[in-house]
């Protein structure tokens, strides 16, 4: 059975101390612990700052990033980074909610290098652009490819 879904607020009161979440509160605009597992949403110009703050807290490993695309709704989409700390044997989940009028987030690979294979799949697939990243081109689809196949609205024939 699935533990209850804690809320900012709930996470801040009732929840053990989690050294990520102490590490990030002040940049965090929402957090829920679910399934296990906690997810903290931080403004898209924080993330760089709580990637920093959760590997000065322990989580040591970067896992993946990836998207969800919301389409119709704003904020059409979220990006999910999961990082594990390695000594503590936990997972967390950083989140960022991006506009779909100009998708940009700036890069973490000078944070966690691993990420830049990742960052560009995210691109390729649903168009987010990653400020500052060092080689942000198509990774999984071919370079002429017209849009990005994983948007909601992304046609089911394809653009050509």
């Amino acid at each position: 059975m699935a533990e209850p879904l804690l809320t900012l607020d709930a996470v801040r009161e009732g929840m053990p101390a989690n050294p990520a979440f102490v590490a990030v509160e002040a940049m965090a605009t929402k957090a829920k612990f679910d399934r296990n597992e906690l997810t903290i949403t931080v403004a898209r110009q924080d993330i760089v700052a709580a990637c920093k703050a959760v590997q000065a807290a322990g989580y040591n490993f970067f896992e993946t990033v990836t998207a969800v695309d919301w389409y119709p709704n704003e904020p059409r989409f979220v990006l999910a980074y999961h990082i594990v700390s390695m000594t503590l044997k936990e997972r967390i989940r950083l989140a960022v909610e991006i506009s779909g009028e100009n998708p940009s987030v700036d890069t973490i690979t000078a944070v966690w290098p691993s990420a830049n294979f990742y960052e560009r799949e995210v691109f390729d697939l649903f168009g987010i652009h990653f400020a500052g990243h060092p080689n942000l081109t198509r990774i999984m689809m071919p370079l002429d490819w017209e849009g990005h196949p994983l948007r909601k609205d992304y046609p089911v024939e394809g653009y050509r």
